[in-house]
C-alpha cells in the first residue's frame, strides 16, 4: 500500500470551478492525498468576481492549503506592472502546474504529482508531466472516488454543477 502523503494532487483552475459550481470541492480530499493549489491557478479563478471565486478563495483559505509559488505568476505579475503588453493569459495555469511538477524532481524522493485538469486539449496535447506525475481529468476523478466506494455519485457532482450553471465538458477520456 502506497504512502497517500507522498501524493500531491495540483488541481487546474476548471476543476475547482466546477466543483464549486456543485459545492464539492471537499471530494479533492477524499483519497487522502495532500491538495495544493499553484499560486497562478489560485490567481486565475480568484482575479475576478465570479460565481465561484469568494467560495474557492474562502476554501484555500478555511482548509490552510498550501499555495505552490512559481516564476509563472511572478513573470505574468512582471508584465503586467509594465503595462504596455498585454501579459498573456491563456494556459498560464497549466504551464505553472507543469513548473510546480517539474520541480518535484528536486525533493527526494520525489513525489507522486496528479494534474487534475478539466481542458480537454490537455488531455490530447502533449502536456509534459515528469513520470512521477499523472494527469487526470475531473470526470475521470470523480468516478475513481465512486469506484473507491468514496463518493455516492460521480454523475450527482456532475448534474449539481451543470444545473448551478457551470458548463462542463461532455466529452469522456479516454474517447472510446
Amino acid at each position: 500500500m502506497k504512502d497517500n502523503s507522498k501524493i500531491l494532487l495540483l488541481p487546474d483552475a476548471g476543476p475547482l470551478i466546477t466543483l464549486a459550481y456543485a459545492d464539492a470541492l471537499d471530494v479533492l480530499f477524499m483519497p487522502g492525498w495532500s491538495v495544493q493549489i499553484v499560486d497562478m491557478v489560485m490567481h486565475e479563478v480568484t482575479r475576478n468576481q465570479t460565481p465561484t471565486s469568494h467560495a474557492i478563495e474562502a476554501w484555500v483559505t478555511t482548509n490552510k492549503l498550501h499555495v505552490v509559488p512559481t516564476k509563472t505568476l511572478k513573470h505574468f505579475q512582471q508584465i503586467q506592472k509594465m503595462g504596455n503588453v498585454p501579459p498573456r493569459k491563456s494556459n498560464l495555469g497549466e504551464l505553472a502546474i507543469q513548473e510546480a511538477m517539474s520541480d518535484f524532481a528536486l525533493i527526494d524522493p520525489p513525489p507522486i504529482g496528479v494534474f487534475l485538469f478539466e481542458d480537454h486539449k490537455i488531455a490530447r496535447a502533449s502536456f509534459l508531466v515528469p513520470t512521477n506525475c499523472r494527469k487526470v481529468s475531473t470526470r475521470a476523478f470523480l468516478l475513481f472516488l465512486e469506484q473507491k466506494g468514496w463518493l455516492a455519485s460521480a454523475a450527482e457532482i456532475e448534474r449539481r454543477a451543470i444545473q448551478s450553471g457551470r458548463n462542463f465538458s461532455q466529452l469522456n477520456f479516454p474517447s472510446a
